[in-house]
């Protein structure tokens, strides 16, 4: 009979509930972002053009930053990767005291990218340590579970920065920025007593990934199965690299006009649209922990496979502007695509060794999709915001080929597993 997989050990407890929080703060940080855009239209008299900076400010970071927090990461350990990342999302919130006191859109934009760094290394080092936490056949399990927390965050972000920023009215720009400024300054500062506190903890041992391989069972801890190649020879991390671009894509497209969806074909107001995006992000948490459940029975592949073949059947629906029913598959999208994004990681991940810190920080560089993508749906949208939600079926093929075939690890010898 086969041996039951844990989900964790109990010497990881502490930790992945610290890790765990992570991933809830970096979704309540870049889901705020939406909410800035709106504010800065209103108090710094920002056009939408420009107030789109705050998005590519943040995932510029990601894009910068991504592969120097993997260096960092890889010589460093986890933990302190976790402290530099905390350290400058602490460090990008307090810069956001001197930037309205100077009333400026462009500092604003620079404490965007420092937070954004912060949120870059978060990312990058998260990942792996969450999947290090224990048997490696259970990690897709650990990073889903830890990607429901942060569609927690997507959901507590919005609401906070609309009680905070967009139900008052201001009669002069001071107003609206004091209050950027204190909102931003409780962020820094309850990220730094995280900082501290995560600071005291003292981190197990985890599986040395250079550990010879005939030593242990391969299925259960990081070996790379193909030391001889270097990292982009491993197909299946390739394969996860674009599948995460087109991912990332994807929800940047789908998300970015979810409103102007209600508005146009529904019929919503702005502020009914805005209400159900809030269900939206809550349809990405239920699917989290249902895929989480999920996966005790299913392979994580054929998961992804099964719900990137929903979204394309969705995103069809969608674009037929069949009044609810089309409402009803676009609120679907995210419920399919909530498992994507961790369990690409965790696939790309496999079997990498030595490798492993520095593929999450490129696979990590997918999130640069969110900054593409949105422009080519917003052509379309701009005549038929229906007929827009053709263009992510593309990308959804592309999540469907690699969670159908090529996760597929490479052993010596081109053997695939």
């Amino acid at each position: 009979m086969k041996a039951k997989i844990s989900f964790t050990e109990k010497k990881y407890m502490l930790t992945l509930v610290f890790v765990t929080s992570l991933f809830m703060f970096w979704g309540i940080a870049i889901t705020m972002g939406d909410v800035l855009n709106k504010h800065f239209q209103t108090v710094l008299n920002v056009s939408k053009a420009d107030s789109g900076l705050v998005q590519f400010s943040i995932f510029g970071a990601y894009f910068i930053m991504s592969i120097p927090a993997g260096m960092f990461m890889k010589k460093f350990g986890y933990k302190y990767g976790v402290l530099l990342g905390l350290i400058l999302f602490a460090a990008g919130s307090f810069l956001f005291i001197p930037a309205a006191e100077a009333q400026s859109f462009s500092f604003f934009r620079i404490a965007l990218f420092v937070l954004g760094c912060g949120l870059a290394t978060l990312e990058t080092v998260a990942h792996p340590f969450m999947a290090a936490l224990g048997d490696q056949r259970s990690s897709d399990r650990r990073v889903n579970f830890a990607q429901a927390f942060n569609a927690v965050g997507s959901m507590i972000g919005p609401a906070l920065g609309t009680y905070f920023l967009l139900r008052g009215s201001y009669n002069v720009p001071t107003e609206g920025l004091d209050a950027v400024k204190n909102l931003y300054l409780g962020i820094g500062a309850v990220i730094i007593l995280i900082a501290v506190c995560f600071s005291f903890i003292k981190i197990p041992n985890l599986m040395d990934p250079h550990k010879a391989a005939e030593e242990v069972d391969l299925d259960a801890v990081n070996i790379d199965v193909a030391p001889e190649k270097k990292l982009f020879q491993h197909r299946h991390f390739v394969w996860a690299v674009i599948a995460q671009f087109f991912n990332v894509a994807a929800q940047g497209g789908t998300w970015a006009f979810f409103i102007n969806y209600g508005h146009e074909v529904m019929g919503f107001s702005d502020e009914k649209a805005g209400s159900y995006l809030v269900l939206f992000m809550g349809m990405m948490l239920l699917g989290r922990f249902v895929g989480t459940f999920l996966m005790r029975y299913i392979a994580a592949n054929k998961l992804l496979a099964i719900f990137a073949l929903a979204n394309i059947l969705m995103c069809l629906v969608v674009a037929q502007g069949w009044g609810w029913i089309s409402f009803a598959a676009l609120l679907s999208v995210n419920f399919f695509f909530s498992i994507m994004f961790p369990t690409i990681f965790s696939l790309g991940l496999k079997n990498l060794g030595g490798h492993t810190q520095q593929a999450s920080s490129f696979i990590s560089m997918g999130v640069a999709g969110a900054a593409v993508f949105p422009f080519f749906m917003g052509l379309v949208a701009d005549t038929d915001i229906a007929m827009a939600y053709y263009l992510p079926i593309g990308c959804y093929i592309v999540i469907f080929l690699f969670g159908a075939k090529f996760y597929k690890v490479q052993f010596g010898g081109n053997k695939a597993i």
